[in-house]
């Protein structure tokens, strides 16, 4: 079997207003190489922003990869490393048996998490992570670009 590429992925989701305006960024890093991509929606939760940040990146690659993720959201950590396969046991249910929210972005994620290895990281929100004040404003913009 190939050796996979290795990829550093740094992500952030904002909402103003919960829900409100959204944005979502992350930056996918490969050696001296970095894509650093952003969006929004009109419409969401800080939670959607969060996943869906690490969802495009994942969608971005093409091969199987190992992504280190480092997020300051344990929405998106917890749920990849913890959660994640007691879900897929429930058929998308929590322990409070109810059906688990933003399937829409999980279900995605659970085929993603298939073909790459993934890790995560947690990191603390406003803090000085370069990485994560990074896609903190780019996140940030894009949430603010739906009141221009």
């Amino acid at each position: 079997m190939a050796k996979r590429v290795q990829y550093d992925l740094f992500t952030d989701g904002a909402c103003l207003g919960n829900p409100g305006p959204g944005g979502w960024a992350f930056i996918l890093r490969c050696g001296d190489e970095e894509v650093v991509q952003s969006g929004g929606e009109p419409d969401t939760t800080n939670q959607r922003m969060e996943v869906t940040a690490v969802l495009r990146a994942l969608e971005s690659l093409e091969n199987p990869a190992a992504v280190a993720i480092y997020a300051d959201s344990k929405y998106v950590t917890d749920g990849l490393t913890q959660w994640m396969d007691g879900w897929l046991k429930k058929n998308w249910r929590n322990a409070a048996k109810k059906p688990v929210k933003n399937q829409d972005l999980w279900k995605p994620l659970a085929r993603l998490r298939e073909t790459h290895e993934i890790t995560t990281n947690w990191v603390k929100g406003h803090a000085g992570h370069a990485e994560n004040e990074r896609c903190d404003t780019l996140a940030a913009a894009e949430a603010e670009k739906f009141f221009q």
